[in-house]
């Protein structure tokens, strides 16, 4: 495993989002997100990274010294870097980066709707100022917008983290 994954995968297995590794390990949030993107750690970076996740230098240190001849590819454009693959991360780490998707897509829908409806009503003053027909496309949008936020941030539980790892579970109890 690279260092980059592994980082990734402690952080994931301590539920850490970026930002909160970041203040733990006194790093700044760029660095973290440039070690999980496979670029190379400096010595210092890497005792304060093992210092936070309580294991060895020399092991993050050989993961780094593993990645070397991979970086080397990314950089002569013969390979890309890659994510860690689903069999890499725990049950808890995909359900995790799911409930992160579901926040950035939710961030995503929320900024589209206030732009296109600032929009919607800047024209509906100009064109037909008596008339506020821009209300009807912003109800049922916006209407949208909060059942995806209750969704995103697991207010409404249905079909959420919790549900899919039992549904992991009993698919692994399935498989021979």
């Amino acid at each position: 495993m690279d260092l980059h994954m592994m980082v990734r995968k402690l952080r994931l297995q301590h539920n850490w989002s970026q930002e909160q590794l970041s203040q733990f390990s006194g790093l700044s949030n760029r660095t973290i997100q440039r070690i999980e993107r496979g670029e190379n750690a400096s010595i210092e970076s890497l005792k304060s990274l093992a210092a936070v996740f309580e294991v060895e230098v020399s092991e993050l240190q050989q993961e780094q010294k593993n990645m070397e001849p991979e970086l080397e590819k990314v950089a002569s454009g013969h390979t890309t870097a890659t994510e860690p693959t689903s069999e890499e991360l725990s049950v808890e780490g995909k359900g995790n980066l799911a409930y992160i998707d579901n926040i950035k897509f939710f961030y995503l829908h929320l900024g589209i709707y206030i732009v296109v409806m600032i929009f919607l009503v800047i024209l509906n003053v100009i064109l037909t100022p008596g008339h506020y027909w821009a209300i009807w496309p912003a109800l049922p949008w916006g209407l949208s917008v909060v059942g995806h936020g209750l969704w995103a941030f697991e207010v409404l539980f249905f079909l959420g983290s919790d549900w899919e790892k039992k549904q992991l579970e009993k698919r692994k109890r399935r498989k021979p």
